[in-house]
């Protein structure tokens, strides 16, 4: 797409003022650094906070009645019994149980009496597809695109502390809640806070009216804890932290399972099935898939990105990479594919075709670096 052509977010002059390098991403020109550089960025994150822009993402009400458990016939979770506020990461699933997304949805309280109301955040990539999906298949609810907000994370062990000067009580609030600026006593403000993130790190995504954004990220980035973060350091926070990239680490060919996100599936929805794709998703939770992902620590220093091979002792392909770079907070190069289960066990010693030379590696346990939410007091 041109310049012409990429939608902006409603923090894009912003990025240019701080001399972002601006990219080309689902659509949109974002930035995928500052003059600081990624590794800084990066690094600083873990350290303090980062301010990330992910407007691009889709963001969406799904109202009607029952909507909860309506939605549970598109995605195996458990959303009829949470209370409102009780975050979960899901999947949309095809009938092959294949993933067409994955996504964070909750219960949110309804506008109307006799009604349920959900809040739905998807991948900026696929937000189109996934809502035109909830709309083919659950024609009765209505799906209300939520374009004219922004939604900004703060991502990092200070993140809290920061956010925590403006609106306390948000300190306490544990990991996979969504909390609204109401509900701290801030009426005035329209504001979600979700206790979440894709770095590994604790942090919050802030979901807000669109014309109140700019505003926003700049009392946050006058905090000197707090730097504004671009797309290259994101995805090396979320490799280290083992996270799936849609696209990539997943999509329509991968189950759940073979993602190893079996955990998001619960206990609920594995008895009484219901969703799509279960006769496959079960049965491979009962007897193992054919194929997992699974974490690869390189023994050298080169790194290998998607697409490379990866080949046992005797030269037969048993997987390929989906996601790899160089681990800042780890000092080495990591990365994440699929391999044969034979071959997934902690330990298995694997190489890494990489422009026809191998890269000794081992099957690592994920996450690279330790996850830091903060599940309560």
């Amino acid at each position: 797409m041109s310049s012409s052509e990429l939608r902006q977010t409603p923090l894009h002059a912003l990025h240019v003022e701080l001399g972002a390098r601006m990219v080309p991403f689902a659509g949109y020109d974002m930035p995928v650094q500052y003059p600081t550089g990624i590794l800084a960025e990066h690094l600083h994150t873990r350290a303090a906070a980062g301010l990330f822009d992910v407007s691009h993402m889709g963001q969406a009400f799904l109202e009607g009645p029952d909507a909860a458990r309506r939605f549970e016939a598109l995605a195996p979770t458990d959303l009829a019994t949470q209370p409102p506020g009780r975050l979960r990461y899901t999947q949309l699933l095809n009938a092959a149980g294949g993933i067409l997304d994955d996504l964070m949805a909750v219960r949110r309280p309804p506008a109307k009496a006799g009604e349920e109301r959900l809040f739905l955040v998807v991948n900026a990539a696929r937000k189109h597809d996934d809502f035109a999906h909830i709309r083919r298949l659950l024609p009765d609810l209505r799906l209300r695109e939520l374009d004219d907000r922004a939604l900004i994370a703060l991502q990092g062990r200070r993140a809290a502390a920061v956010l925590a000067r403006l609106w306390p009580k948000l300190a306490a609030a544990p990991f996979m809640t969504l909390t609204s600026a109401e509900e701290l006593g801030d009426s005035g403000k329209d504001y979600f806070f979700s206790r979440s993130g894709y770095t590994g790190e604790d942090g919050f995504e802030i979901s807000l009216p669109a014309g109140e954004a700019e505003a926003f990220a700049r009392n946050l980035l006058a905090d000197p804890e707090v730097k504004p973060i671009g797309l290259g350091a994101r995805d090396s926070l979320r490799l280290e932290a083992g996270l799936c990239l849609y696209g990539h680490d997943i999509d329509e060919t991968t189950s759940p399972v073979e993602a190893g996100l079996s955990w998001s599936i619960p206990k609920r929805r594995r008895a009484e099935g219901g969703f799509p794709g279960a006769e496959r998703i079960l049965s491979e939770i009962a007897e193992g898939p054919g194929r997992r992902r699974v974490g690869l620590r390189l023994d050298g220093r080169a790194p290998a990105r998607e697409g490379a091979e990866i080949v046992n002792a005797d030269g037969a392909t048993i997987g390929r990479v989906t996601s790899g770079g160089f681990g800042p907070s780890v000092g080495a190069p990591i990365a994440m594919g699929y391999v044969d289960a034979a071959w997934s066990g902690p330990g298995s010693a694997v190489d890494l075709v990489v422009r026809g030379k191998k890269l000794a590696a081992r099957v690592a346990p994920m996450p690279f670096h330790p996850h830091a939410y903060f599940r309560g007091a």
